[in-house]
Parts: structure tokens; sequence; C-alpha cells
């Protein structure tokens, strides 16, 4: 049954958040998630923080409110329980934008792996197989910059914190009743770690299918691109598409080759972005490789010989970790995540 919408607080003002963050220092659990915009952004924008603490529900307009430091302090706060769903996301905003880590976490969705569910399984089917509540999914796409907020953006964004309290709680004692809330704590530390949010800046272009492809000199250009990209993109506070999209890369690549000239030649290319960088293109192809340029691409993954004895072993093994998550109801993408190469 949906539980009735119930009353909350709309925080929009320094002092308001100040006073929340006072009246819940003490609290033994916190559950939140948050809306964002990340589109045609370098910067994703926190737009609004949903929080259900024992004190009661509480909506944070993180637009009108300049300083989150003291909810920030509350997430990292180790003697306060944080209970989300998909907190990875959340989590990742708040360290790469205030570089705050969260201690003493449970989430949801990570747990609901180790007690039958696939994973990622959404909140709403979580919520529907838990405790057989449908949610109302009609502001699941909107606009959470715009202001004036809707009353009925605001308890359908409510909706996502509601239901955690209850839900974390059955998801945990069933974890004690099979013995695994220990496998599933481990599993969740990882939220914790600096190391789960932070990117080599060269990732995108080591994993890029363009990369092993290339010719050396070529792929020193394409890690440069992907830098200059980036560096571009958090200047102007662009989507990193929106300044050079990736699948451009290649032709770029592969038309430089044939002299600066053939950058403005090549129809497929955006003409206004070669007139205003093709020089620094033309240069970013001509200066020599630094040491570091050339241990990064020792990290590129050279031809393998096929061996389709080796294959067959690893596809062997792979359907009996299958077959064995399935006997223990256990998600396959907690036990082998998916980018796992079974090569």
């Amino acid at each position: 049954m949906k539980k009735n919408p119930p009353s909350f607080e709309l925080i929009e003002t320094d002092e308001g958040l100040r006073a929340f963050a006072a009246q819940n220092a003490q609290t033994p659990w916190l559950c939140f998630d948050t809306e964002f915009v990340g589109e045609k952004r370098f910067t994703t924008l926190i737009c609004l923080i949903q929080v259900v603490t024992p004190l009661g529900c509480y909506l944070i307009d993180s637009i009108a409110v300049k300083n989150l430091k003291p909810f920030l302090d509350l997430i990292a706060d180790p003697a306060i329980r944080k209970v989300t769903h998909a907190g990875e996301n959340d989590y990742r905003l708040l360290y790469l934008q205030f570089g705050v880590l969260p201690r003493n976490v449970f989430d949801i969705q990570v747990a609901a792996g180790f007690i039958g569910y696939k994973y990622p399984t959404s909140y709403a089917k979580l919520v529907e197989g838990e405790m057989q509540v449908t949610l109302d999914k009609a502001y699941a796409v909107t606009d959470w910059e715009a202001r004036p907020f809707n009353p009925r953006q605001l308890t359908y964004a409510l909706d996502d914190v509601l239901y955690l309290p209850e839900l974390s709680q059955k998801i945990q004692n069933r974890l004690k009743a099979l013995g695994r809330l220990d496998w599933a704590m481990e599993e969740i530390s990882t939220f914790e770690q600096a190391a789960m949010y932070d990117r080599d800046p060269n990732r995108e272009a080591l994993m890029s299918n363009l990369m092993p492809s290339l010719k050396p000199k070529e792929q020193i250009l394409l890690l440069r691109l992907y830098h200059w990209r980036n560096e571009e993109a958090r200047r102007l506070n662009y989507s990193k598409e929106m300044i050079f999209p990736a699948k451009m890369m290649g032709i770029l690549i592969r038309a430089i080759a044939s002299g600066k000239d053939a950058l403005l030649a090549n129809r497929r290319l955006p003409q206004r972005t070669i007139q205003k960088h093709g020089n620094h293109f033309w240069d970013l192809f001509n200066r020599p490789a630094t040491p570091e340029e050339q241990e990064v691409l020792g990290l590129v993954a050279g031809y393998v010989e096929e061996d389709p004895e080796h294959d067959l072993i690893m596809e062997m093994l792979h359907l009996l970790i299958r077959y064995r998550c399935n006997q223990e109801e256990i998600s396959i993408d907690l036990v082998l995540p998916r980018g796992y190469s079974k090569n």
C-alpha cells in the first residue's frame, strides 16, 4: 500500500540547512538521494537533496542553498548510518565536487544482489517486490533545475527516499537470516574509498576501441585529444561531446596524417572546430611524445593471438560461476562485474 504524502520541510537557505544539521547531529541513520542535471555541462548540477531521518522528511534546494557543508558533515560522520539506493553516483558527485567521502554506508541496490535480486535492480522494482507498492513514474524525467517547484514534483522526489528506512531493515533482516550481511557490507564498503571515484585521466583514451588499431604517433594524438577535450569542457562547463564528439576522433586522426590542410578539406569534421583549433591539433600531432605518454602507451593492450581452447575453458568457468550464483541467489554481476572479460 502506497504511503500518503508526508509533511516535509523544504530547506532553501543556509540558515535552514544549519538548523537541519543541528537537529539531526545525533541521528542514528539518514536516508538520502539527489536529483541532478548533467546534460550539456561538464560539472553536474545538484538540484535537490531528499532526506529522511527519524525526525522527519526534508527537501534541500541545493541551488538556493549556497553552503552545503552542514549536510556534507553528516555524510562524513561515521556515527550516522547513510542509507541509499544506487548511492555510488550520489557519493561520486559529493566527492568530486566537495572532496567528501561517506562513512558508515548501506546501499540497498548492492545489498539486494545478495538476496536474489539482479544487480543492478531499480528502486521501483525493489519497493514493489518487498513492499507491494507501485511508485508513480510521472516525473522520472523532469527539469529539476526549474524553479519554482511543482508540488507533485516534490512528492515524486520524496518517494525516492520515503521507503528507504523500511526497505533497508527488511533487506538487512534477510541478509542476517542468510548469513550474508558481512558479504554485503564488504562490497558496500568500497563506497567509502576514494579509489571508487578517482578516474585515470587517460581512461577514456585507453578504453577507446580505436586505440589498439592506431600507430604509436596516432595513439599519442588520441591521448592528447581526449585531454584537450576534457580541459575545454571544464573551462566552458560544456559536456565533452559538445566540445568534440568522440566518434570524430578517428576521422580527425586519419585526416591529419595527410597534413593540416586535410583537416579543413574533410567534410565529415565540424569545420568551426577545425578552423578554431586546427593549428593546435597539428601541434598536438607533431609534438614529440613525453616519457609519461610513452609509459601510458605501454598500458595499451596489444594483439593477442586467438586460442580456441583457452577461450572454451574460460567460457565453461564463466557458466559454472553463473550456475552457482543462480543456485545461491546471488547476482552474477556482483561476482563478475560488468566489463569483466571471459578471455
